[in-house]
């Protein structure tokens, strides 16, 4: 299991900042997303390295197009130094396809997931867009990314383990919602802590807020560390 840590403050200058003080960690990931990308740019993501080569970039941009234009971004993103990135499942098998044919051209590229069912849905809301209850299409997204050469999926810690049952355990999965010591959810639905991440065999637990929201997020995320180490070497 490897930590992700949200980028996710409303300024660079604080997310630059909260970098800074996880400058410690060789071990960790940091999430980009829409805003901060959007915001900030390449040059963000320049900002991270420097602080710490050793930082792993997770660019949360959830891509999703028609095919072609999905693979023109892909190959973009590739370009910047990132690790990894995702696109929406929905998008469908062929837009799958067309990013990783697209990304074969790299000798070293970043790993692609894709996102079955955003954590802010709840089962009613899912079902009332998809058709669908949460765990199946969830399910049935992960098999179809597993299919097309993708590296992982983005879903809740609900899921984890069935997907990993329906795929591979070497098929990967990212959890955003992870509140590590049972924190408030915000806006949040399909929440977890890290004894459950756990269980469920969730390779990338994001966290976000109880990290930078903490007076020092730099003995938080070691708090978080070490309970990972503890509760994941226990089950």
């Amino acid at each position: 299991m490897q930590l992700v840590v949200a980028l996710d403050m409303p300024s660079s200058a604080q997310n630059t900042a909260l970098a800074e003080k996880l400058a410690i960690y060789d071990n960790i990931w940091l999430k980009v997303g829409f805003r901060t990308y959007i915001r900030d740019g390449r040059y963000f993501i320049d900002t991270l390295k420097q602080i710490n080569p050793n930082f792993k970039i997770f660019l949360d941009l959830k891509l999703y197009d028609i095919p072609n234009t999905m693979a023109d971004a892909a190959q973009e993103i590739a370009t910047l130094g990132i690790d990894m990135f995702n696109i929406h499942a929905s998008a469908g098998e062929v837009a799958m396809r067309a990013v990783m044919e697209r990304l074969s051209q790299f000798e070293q590229r970043p790993l692609v997931f894709a996102v079955t069912a955003l954590t802010s849905f709840d089962n009613n809301s899912f079902q009332n867009i998809y058709g669908s209850s949460i765990d199946e299409k969830a399910t049935e997204f992960a098999k179809m990314s597993y299919k097309n050469g993708l590296d992982g999926v983005v879903c809740s810690a609900y899921e984890s383990l069935s997907i990993k049952e329906a795929t591979s355990d070497d098929f990967m999965t990212l959890s955003p919602g992870i509140r590590p010591f049972a924190e408030a959810s915000n806006d949040q639905q399909r929440v977890a802590d890290l004894k459950f991440a756990c269980a469920q065999k969730v390779d990338f637990p994001v966290v976000g807020r109880p990290i930078y929201k903490d007076e020092k997020p730099d003995e938080k995320v070691k708090m978080i560390l070490d309970e990972i180490e503890r509760v994941c070497k226990v089950l």
